[in-house]
């Protein structure tokens, strides 16, 4: 379980990684907005520890950012805004749980494994087409039995087109799916780059059709 910490407070922040790590989960720390935002941009997390107030921004807004862009990683908010319309405000935001500050280290334990509990419980959908499987859980792919690495950008991009099968997706849907630049996906040509990855990857070129000028898409029988 992949967790992201975001506190500028760098005390706080190495304090709750060490208590974390100790239980098993893999902590990466971000202590500002904008580390926090390239880190989301590169990473998966199965949950984000968000605290409010960042010293380069506002972590309210980081959360608005996050679910505007269609993330969502369970994000629980940590803060010393007690008041009631404060924890309304992050709720309505898009957060899944809010902790005031000061907290029991026992009682974010057990938030936090309520938490990921509920996340896998609603993520467990597994996608067959052909002899390709993906495991949406945790984030895997198989070819028959053989488990097939790929990056996290490839593995969105075959998610996507496995999820909307028969259906032609252009490459400005794929490469807005996996860009936040909006630079990028109007000049890049990173999706022909990834799906060739992916095609070699899986062995079978013809598992992602080209459409010609248009983009691509995954074919299932009924």
């Amino acid at each position: 379980m992949n967790i992201l910490i975001v506190e500028d407070y760098v005390i706080v922040a190495k304090q709750l990684a060490k208590f974390l790590k100790a239980e098993g989960y893999h902590c990466d720390v971000a202590f500002g907005y904008r580390e926090a935002q390239q880190l989301i941009d590169e990473n998966h997390y199965a949950l984000i520890l968000l605290d409010w107030n960042l010293g380069d921004g506002d972590g309210l807004i980081l959360l608005r950012e996050i679910r505007d862009l269609g993330i969502q990683t369970p994000v629980f908010m940590l803060s010393a805004n007690a008041e009631v319309n404060d924890r309304v405000s992050v709720l309505d935001s898009g957060a899944d749980d809010y902790l005031c500050k000061p907290y029991s280290t026992v009682e974010l334990l057990a938030r936090v494994r309520a938490l990921l509990r509920r996340e896998n419980s609603i993520k467990k959908t597994e996608i067959t087409i052909g002899n390709v499987t993906l495991l949406e859980s945790n984030r895997e792919v198989f070819v028959g039995k053989e488990k097939i690495e790929l990056t996290t950008a490839e593995f969105d991009l075959l998610e996507l087109m496995m999820k909307n099968p028969n259906q032609v997706l252009t490459r400005y849907q794929l490469s807005e799916h996996i860009n936040k630049s909006n630079y990028s996906v109007k000049h890049s040509n990173l999706v022909d780059v990834h799906v060739k990855n992916i095609r070699k990857k899986l062995q079978n070129k013809e598992f992602i059709k080209s459409i010609r000028g248009v983009g691509y898409k995954i074919e299932k029988s009924s």
